[in-house]
């Protein structure tokens, strides 16, 4: 015979979503924890994929605006930032002018016609991360990114009509990103430097990734433009790819990465990660 107990517990109704955590509340709110690592430290943030056409875009601070609040006194850093920048942009140009004489042809002006033709934006999946007016919320701890979530601060994800359940359900406990979703920014420009042999391919693939989604949800021309199709880091991108695949294929691909010169990969990247340190909000 069932007790009362019994009686009681099996006729008071179950919400069976008000127990979801770890990987099973990120899959149901469609928001995942993220870990990237950068020179200045390892950043806690969240991310996540939608529509364009569900999503208002993030609101940025004028380059004018970032440039009247550095003019407090320029740093050794930022001395060397614009020095990376002037040496990869002349490393551009130098490729540039080789592809130049060796297709021996100009431009025709229709084609430019017809890019503006296409430029028209197509509704598609695109990243966005926990960010406010252009720069990356970081967090060192999963503590302080809990407290965050739960704050009522303003920021992109609260547009997500699932935010309000992560910051009612969210613990530091679910604050565990993935192996996928852990990205290691601060080795690439080393790992570059060490030459092609030493090249760790799932490394510099996936910071490939993770730049193409900050430079999008960020708005940051500098590095779209960097890893934008046909660009040198994009070529890089493509030959790792190829060589991480194996086969015929593999083969290929490992002998193109020989022809990519390992110190304009270095730059290019080392300019990469500068431009998305510049843009984090350290926020602990």
């Amino acid at each position: 015979m069932a007790s009362q107990s019994d009686e009681s517990e099996a006729s008071t109704p179950v919400d069976e979503k008000s127990g979801l955590s770890g990987q099973e509340l990120w899959e149901d709110v469609r928001i995942e924890p993220v870990e990237i690592a950068l020179p200045a430290g390892v950043a806690l943030t969240l991310r996540a994929f939608r529509m364009s056409s569900e999503l208002t875009p993030t609101e940025t601070v004028e380059e004018e605006d970032l440039f009247d609040a550095r003019k407090g006194g320029s740093t050794a850093d930022d001395e060397e930032e614009i020095i990376v920048d002037e040496e990869f942009q002349a490393l551009l140009a130098e490729g540039e002018e080789d592809a130049a004489a060796e297709k021996g042809d100009e431009p025709d002006p229709a084609d430019f016609e017809e890019e503006e033709k296409e430029a028209e934006p197509a509704d598609e999946e695109v990243p966005m991360f926990l960010s406010h007016k252009g720069r990356l919320l970081a967090f060192k701890s999963p503590e302080s990114l809990v407290s965050f979530i739960r704050s009522g601060a303003p920021h992109d994800l609260a547009q997500l009509d699932s935010w309000a359940t992560l910051a009612e359900r969210v613990q530091s406990t679910d604050i565990d990103p993935s192996p996928d979703d852990r990205y290691e920014l601060d080795l690439v420009v080393e790992n570059l430097r060490g030459g092609h042999d030493t090249w760790d391919l799932p490394l510099l693939i996936a910071a490939g990734e993770v730049a193409r989604d900050l430079g999008y949800a960020l708005r940051l021309n500098p590095v779209i433009l960097a890893l934008s199709p046909g660009s040198p880091l994009d070529d890089l991108d493509e030959a790792l790819r190829s060589a991480e695949s194996g086969g015929m294929g593999g083969f290929f691909g490992r002998r193109r990465l020989k022809k990519i010169g390992a110190q304009q990969a270095s730059l290019g990247w080392r300019s990469v990660i500068g431009k998305i340190s510049a843009a984090v909000d350290w926020r602990d």
